[in-house]
Protein backbone atom coordinates (compact mmCIF):
# COMPACT_ATOMS: atom_id res chain seq x y z
CA UNK A 1 0.00 0.00 0.00
CA UNK A 2 2.85 2.40 0.77
CA UNK A 3 4.34 1.78 -2.69
CA UNK A 4 0.99 2.39 -4.39
CA UNK A 5 0.48 5.61 -2.43
CA UNK A 6 3.97 6.84 -3.35
CA UNK A 7 3.36 6.20 -7.04
CA UNK A 8 -0.01 7.98 -6.97
CA UNK A 9 1.55 10.92 -5.11
CA UNK A 10 4.32 11.20 -7.70
CA UNK A 11 1.81 11.17 -10.55
CA UNK A 12 -0.24 13.90 -8.81
CA UNK A 13 2.82 16.15 -8.54
CA UNK A 14 3.67 15.67 -12.21
CA UNK A 15 0.05 16.25 -13.22
CA UNK A 16 -0.06 19.53 -11.29
CA UNK A 17 3.03 20.77 -13.09
CA UNK A 18 1.58 19.79 -16.46
CA UNK A 19 -1.67 21.62 -15.61
CA UNK A 20 0.30 24.77 -14.77
CA UNK A 21 1.81 24.54 -18.24
CA UNK A 22 -1.64 24.15 -19.79
CA UNK A 23 -2.76 27.62 -18.76
CA UNK A 24 0.40 29.15 -20.15
CA UNK A 25 0.21 27.27 -23.44
CA UNK A 26 -3.43 28.23 -23.95
CA UNK A 27 -2.40 31.90 -24.35
CA UNK A 28 -0.55 31.34 -27.62
CA UNK A 29 -0.55 28.91 -30.46
CA UNK A 30 2.98 27.81 -31.32
CA UNK A 31 4.01 26.76 -34.81
CA UNK A 32 7.46 26.29 -36.30
CA UNK A 33 9.50 27.29 -39.32
CA UNK A 34 12.55 25.56 -40.76
CA UNK A 35 15.77 27.54 -40.39
CA UNK A 36 17.30 27.32 -43.84
CA UNK A 37 21.03 27.02 -44.49
CA UNK A 38 21.62 25.66 -41.00
CA UNK A 39 24.14 24.36 -40.05
CA UNK A 40 26.91 26.16 -41.94
CA UNK A 41 29.62 23.53 -41.61
CA UNK A 42 31.89 25.14 -44.20
CA UNK A 43 34.77 24.03 -46.41
CA UNK A 44 32.82 21.24 -48.06
CA UNK A 45 32.47 19.41 -44.74
CA UNK A 46 30.19 16.39 -44.96
CA UNK A 47 28.45 15.17 -41.84
CA UNK A 48 27.98 11.46 -41.28
CA UNK A 49 24.78 9.97 -39.90
CA UNK A 50 23.85 12.29 -36.97
CA UNK A 51 22.68 9.78 -34.39
CA UNK A 52 22.84 11.83 -31.18
CA UNK A 53 22.11 15.50 -30.34
CA UNK A 54 22.52 17.46 -27.09
CA UNK A 55 22.81 21.07 -25.93
CA UNK A 56 25.20 22.56 -23.37
CA UNK A 57 24.65 25.46 -20.97
CA UNK A 58 25.98 27.94 -23.56
CA UNK A 59 23.36 26.71 -26.04
CA UNK A 60 26.01 25.07 -28.20
CA UNK A 61 24.69 22.09 -30.14
CA UNK A 62 26.59 18.80 -29.82
CA UNK A 63 26.20 16.22 -32.58
CA UNK A 64 27.45 12.62 -32.48
CA UNK A 65 27.86 11.39 -36.05
CA UNK A 66 29.27 8.35 -37.80
CA UNK A 67 31.72 10.23 -40.05
CA UNK A 68 31.05 8.26 -43.22
CA UNK A 69 30.35 4.93 -41.53
CA UNK A 70 26.93 3.26 -41.84
CA UNK A 71 25.24 0.49 -39.86
CA UNK A 72 26.27 -2.91 -41.20
CA UNK A 73 25.88 -6.44 -39.91
CA UNK A 74 28.32 -7.42 -38.58
CA UNK A 75 29.76 -4.09 -37.44
CA UNK A 76 33.23 -3.09 -38.60
CA UNK A 77 35.99 -4.08 -36.21
CA UNK A 78 38.01 -0.86 -36.46
CA UNK A 79 37.39 2.48 -34.77
CA UNK A 80 36.53 5.57 -36.80
CA UNK A 81 39.67 7.63 -37.44
CA UNK A 82 37.81 10.95 -37.93
CA UNK A 83 36.29 13.22 -35.31
CA UNK A 84 32.78 12.06 -34.47
CA UNK A 85 31.64 14.78 -32.03
CA UNK A 86 30.81 18.26 -33.34
CA UNK A 87 30.19 21.35 -31.21
CA UNK A 88 28.14 23.85 -33.23
CA UNK A 89 27.14 27.46 -32.72
CA UNK A 90 23.37 27.46 -32.28
CA UNK A 91 22.82 30.58 -34.42
CA UNK A 92 25.08 29.93 -37.40
CA UNK A 93 25.63 26.22 -37.08
CA UNK A 94 29.35 26.74 -37.61
CA UNK A 95 31.74 24.24 -36.07
CA UNK A 96 33.25 25.56 -32.83
CA UNK A 97 35.16 22.42 -31.94
CA UNK A 98 35.32 18.75 -32.88
CA UNK A 99 36.79 15.67 -31.28
CA UNK A 100 36.15 11.93 -30.86
CA UNK A 101 38.53 10.36 -33.38
CA UNK A 102 39.83 6.83 -32.76
CA UNK A 103 37.32 5.98 -30.03
CA UNK A 104 34.15 4.63 -31.62
CA UNK A 105 32.94 1.85 -33.91
CA UNK A 106 29.24 2.70 -34.25
CA UNK A 107 28.18 6.00 -32.62
CA UNK A 108 24.64 6.17 -31.26
CA UNK A 109 23.38 8.30 -28.34
CA UNK A 110 24.60 11.66 -27.00
CA UNK A 111 23.56 13.46 -23.80
CA UNK A 112 24.92 16.67 -22.28
CA UNK A 113 24.46 16.85 -18.50
CA UNK A 114 24.09 20.04 -16.45
CA UNK A 115 27.84 20.11 -15.75
CA UNK A 116 28.45 20.07 -19.53
CA UNK A 117 29.83 16.56 -19.53
CA UNK A 118 29.19 14.66 -22.76
CA UNK A 119 27.75 11.13 -22.48
CA UNK A 120 28.00 8.85 -25.50
CA UNK A 121 26.90 5.31 -26.32
CA UNK A 122 28.52 3.04 -28.89
CA UNK A 123 26.44 0.08 -30.04
CA UNK A 124 29.44 -1.52 -31.76
CA UNK A 125 31.57 -1.48 -28.65
CA UNK A 126 28.65 -2.20 -26.25
CA UNK A 127 29.90 0.65 -24.07
CA UNK A 128 28.97 4.05 -22.67
CA UNK A 129 31.40 6.92 -22.21
CA UNK A 130 31.52 10.11 -20.16
CA UNK A 131 33.72 12.89 -21.53
CA UNK A 132 34.53 16.39 -20.39
CA UNK A 133 33.17 19.23 -22.51
CA UNK A 134 36.39 19.38 -24.53
CA UNK A 135 36.70 15.64 -25.08
CA UNK A 136 38.71 14.23 -22.16
CA UNK A 137 37.59 10.72 -21.22
CA UNK A 138 36.25 10.65 -17.64
CA UNK A 139 34.41 7.32 -17.40
CA UNK A 140 33.85 4.20 -19.48
CA UNK A 141 31.44 1.37 -18.67
CA UNK A 142 30.91 -1.96 -20.40
CA UNK A 143 33.39 -4.38 -21.90
CA UNK A 144 34.56 -3.47 -25.39
CA UNK A 145 33.00 -5.68 -28.09
CA UNK A 146 31.57 -8.09 -25.46
CA UNK A 147 27.77 -8.00 -25.14
CA UNK A 148 26.04 -9.15 -21.97
CA UNK A 149 23.08 -8.71 -19.65
CA UNK A 150 24.60 -8.23 -16.21
CA UNK A 151 26.01 -5.40 -14.08
CA UNK A 152 29.23 -5.15 -16.12
CA UNK A 153 27.97 -5.55 -19.68
CA UNK A 154 25.57 -3.92 -22.12
CA UNK A 155 24.15 -5.22 -25.37
CA UNK A 156 24.01 -2.40 -27.96
CA UNK A 157 23.19 0.42 -25.49
CA UNK A 158 21.33 3.33 -27.04
CA UNK A 159 21.14 6.41 -24.79
CA UNK A 160 21.82 7.96 -21.35
CA UNK A 161 19.79 10.25 -19.07
CA UNK A 162 21.50 12.02 -16.15
CA UNK A 163 19.69 13.23 -13.02
CA UNK A 164 20.63 16.43 -11.19
CA UNK A 165 22.41 14.42 -8.47
CA UNK A 166 24.58 12.63 -11.06
CA UNK A 167 22.70 9.32 -10.99
CA UNK A 168 22.35 8.13 -14.57
CA UNK A 169 20.19 5.72 -16.52
CA UNK A 170 21.12 3.76 -19.64
CA UNK A 171 18.61 2.47 -22.18
CA UNK A 172 20.02 -0.91 -23.13
CA UNK A 173 18.95 -1.26 -25.97
CA UNK A 174 18.89 -3.29 -29.16
CA UNK A 175 20.23 -6.51 -27.66
CA UNK A 176 18.80 -6.12 -24.16
CA UNK A 177 15.36 -4.75 -23.29
CA UNK A 178 16.08 -2.94 -20.06
CA UNK A 179 16.99 0.30 -18.30
CA UNK A 180 20.11 0.23 -16.11
CA UNK A 181 20.61 2.64 -13.18
CA UNK A 182 24.05 3.73 -11.97
CA UNK A 183 25.32 6.01 -9.20
CA UNK A 184 27.14 9.22 -10.09
CA UNK A 185 30.44 7.34 -9.75
CA UNK A 186 29.36 4.57 -12.13
CA UNK A 187 28.39 1.95 -9.54
CA UNK A 188 25.67 -0.42 -10.75
CA UNK A 189 22.46 0.04 -8.75
CA UNK A 190 19.69 -1.87 -10.49
CA UNK A 191 18.04 -2.73 -13.83
CA UNK A 192 14.45 -3.23 -14.94
CA UNK A 193 12.57 -4.35 -18.03
CA UNK A 194 12.42 -7.30 -20.37
CA UNK A 195 11.39 -8.01 -23.95
CA UNK A 196 7.67 -7.56 -24.60
CA UNK A 197 4.83 -5.10 -25.06
CA UNK A 198 3.29 -5.06 -21.57
CA UNK A 199 3.82 -2.18 -19.12
CA UNK A 200 7.46 -2.15 -18.05
CA UNK A 201 8.54 -4.26 -21.03
CA UNK A 202 10.39 -2.98 -24.09
CA UNK A 203 11.09 -3.72 -27.71
CA UNK A 204 14.18 -1.56 -28.27
CA UNK A 205 14.31 1.10 -25.55
CA UNK A 206 15.95 3.62 -27.88
CA UNK A 207 15.87 7.01 -26.12
CA UNK A 208 15.67 8.10 -22.50
CA UNK A 209 15.13 11.39 -20.64
CA UNK A 210 14.48 12.53 -17.08
CA UNK A 211 12.48 15.53 -15.87
CA UNK A 212 12.86 17.82 -12.86
CA UNK A 213 10.64 15.53 -10.76
CA UNK A 214 12.91 12.56 -11.57
CA UNK A 215 10.30 10.93 -13.76
CA UNK A 216 12.06 8.81 -16.36
CA UNK A 217 10.73 8.76 -19.93
CA UNK A 218 11.72 5.89 -22.23
CA UNK A 219 11.13 5.85 -25.99
CA UNK A 220 10.05 2.24 -26.49
CA UNK A 221 10.77 2.33 -30.19
CA UNK A 222 9.20 -0.76 -31.73
CA UNK A 223 6.21 -0.60 -29.38
CA UNK A 224 5.58 2.93 -30.76
CA UNK A 225 5.11 4.36 -27.28
CA UNK A 226 6.71 6.28 -24.42
CA UNK A 227 6.78 4.76 -20.94
CA UNK A 228 7.17 6.69 -17.68
CA UNK A 229 8.84 5.29 -14.55
CA UNK A 230 9.95 6.47 -11.13
CA UNK A 231 13.61 6.17 -10.16
CA UNK A 232 13.06 2.67 -8.76
CA UNK A 233 11.73 1.44 -12.09
CA UNK A 234 8.08 1.37 -11.08
CA UNK A 235 5.82 1.83 -14.10
CA UNK A 236 3.76 5.04 -13.98
CA UNK A 237 2.21 5.69 -17.37
CA UNK A 238 2.17 4.72 -21.05
CA UNK A 239 1.83 7.25 -23.87
CA UNK A 240 0.83 5.50 -27.08
CA UNK A 241 1.48 7.21 -30.39
CA UNK A 242 -1.97 7.76 -31.90
CA UNK A 243 -0.43 8.22 -35.35
CA UNK A 244 -0.39 4.88 -37.14
CA UNK A 245 3.34 4.42 -37.67
CA UNK A 246 5.75 1.81 -36.38
CA UNK A 247 8.35 3.61 -34.28
CA UNK A 248 9.11 6.32 -31.72
CA UNK A 249 12.92 6.52 -31.77
CA UNK A 250 13.60 9.37 -29.36
CA UNK A 251 12.19 11.93 -26.92
CA UNK A 252 13.20 15.26 -25.39
CA UNK A 253 11.99 17.60 -22.66
CA UNK A 254 12.23 21.38 -22.96
CA UNK A 255 13.14 23.70 -20.06
CA UNK A 256 9.53 23.59 -18.83
CA UNK A 257 9.47 19.78 -19.04
CA UNK A 258 7.11 19.77 -22.02
CA UNK A 259 7.51 16.56 -23.97
CA UNK A 260 8.62 16.23 -27.60
CA UNK A 261 9.21 13.06 -29.62
CA UNK A 262 10.07 11.92 -33.11
CA UNK A 263 8.43 9.07 -34.96
CA UNK A 264 9.38 7.08 -38.04
CA UNK A 265 7.34 5.20 -40.63
CA UNK A 266 9.56 2.78 -42.60
CA UNK A 267 6.77 1.71 -44.96
CA UNK A 268 7.66 2.31 -48.59
CA UNK A 269 6.15 4.83 -50.99
CA UNK A 270 5.69 4.23 -54.69
CA UNK A 271 9.28 5.36 -55.31
CA UNK A 272 10.56 2.82 -52.74
CA UNK A 273 11.61 5.48 -50.24
CA UNK A 274 10.40 5.34 -46.65
CA UNK A 275 7.41 7.42 -45.62
CA UNK A 276 9.73 9.13 -43.17
CA UNK A 277 9.63 10.98 -39.86
CA UNK A 278 7.74 13.72 -38.06
CA UNK A 279 8.09 15.66 -34.82
CA UNK A 280 5.44 15.31 -32.12
CA UNK A 281 4.85 18.08 -29.59
CA UNK A 282 2.71 17.11 -26.60
CA UNK A 283 0.50 19.34 -24.48
CA UNK A 284 0.74 19.17 -20.67
CA UNK A 285 -1.95 16.46 -20.66
CA UNK A 286 0.37 14.37 -22.86
CA UNK A 287 -1.77 14.56 -25.99
CA UNK A 288 -0.18 15.51 -29.31
CA UNK A 289 -0.87 19.18 -30.02
CA UNK A 290 1.54 19.65 -32.92
CA UNK A 291 2.77 17.28 -35.58
CA UNK A 292 5.06 18.19 -38.48
CA UNK A 293 7.83 16.92 -40.69
CA UNK A 294 10.87 18.36 -42.44
CA UNK A 295 8.75 20.67 -44.62
CA UNK A 296 6.88 21.94 -41.51
CA UNK A 297 3.63 20.30 -42.63
CA UNK A 298 2.07 17.00 -41.63
CA UNK A 299 3.52 15.48 -44.81
CA UNK A 300 6.23 12.89 -44.41
CA UNK A 301 9.32 13.50 -46.51
CA UNK A 302 12.22 11.15 -47.10
CA UNK A 303 13.83 11.41 -43.67
CA UNK A 304 14.71 9.30 -40.67
CA UNK A 305 14.86 11.41 -37.54
CA UNK A 306 17.02 9.60 -34.99
CA UNK A 307 17.38 12.04 -32.09
CA UNK A 308 15.84 15.32 -30.91
CA UNK A 309 16.82 18.15 -28.55
CA UNK A 310 15.25 21.49 -27.54
CA UNK A 311 17.14 24.64 -26.57
CA UNK A 312 16.07 27.28 -24.03
CA UNK A 313 14.36 29.39 -26.72
CA UNK A 314 12.25 26.47 -27.89
CA UNK A 315 14.25 25.76 -31.05
CA UNK A 316 14.01 22.11 -32.06
CA UNK A 317 16.98 20.19 -33.44
CA UNK A 318 16.64 16.76 -35.05
CA UNK A 319 19.23 14.53 -36.67
CA UNK A 320 18.23 12.96 -39.99
CA UNK A 321 20.29 9.83 -40.67
CA UNK A 322 18.84 9.49 -44.19
CA UNK A 323 19.61 13.03 -45.31
CA UNK A 324 22.86 13.22 -43.29
CA UNK A 325 21.96 16.56 -41.75
CA UNK A 326 20.61 18.27 -38.67
CA UNK A 327 17.40 20.29 -38.97
CA UNK A 328 16.67 23.35 -36.85
CA UNK A 329 13.05 24.48 -36.40
CA UNK A 330 12.34 27.89 -34.90
CA UNK A 331 9.09 28.60 -33.01
CA UNK A 332 6.66 31.23 -34.31
CA UNK A 333 4.15 32.75 -31.93
CA UNK A 334 0.78 33.73 -33.40
CA UNK A 335 -1.60 35.48 -31.02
Amino acid sequence: MKLIFAILFTISIVSCNWMKGTRKNSENKVSYELVTNWPELGNGYTMGQPTGIGIDTDEHIFVFHRAGRVWTSPFPDSVISQNTVLELDNESGKIIHSWGANYFIMPHGLTVDKQNNIWLTDVGLHQIFKFSHDGKLLMKLGVAKVPGNDSLHFNLPTDVAVADNGTFYVSDGYGNSRVVKFSATGKYMKAWGKYGNKPGEFIIPHGIAIDRNNIIYVADRQNNRIQLFDTSGNFLKEIKNDIQVEQIPSIALDKADHLFAIDYDPRKKMDSTANGSTILEFDPSLHVKNHFGADVSTNRTTSWFHDISIDSKGNIYVGDITGLKVFKFKPKIAN
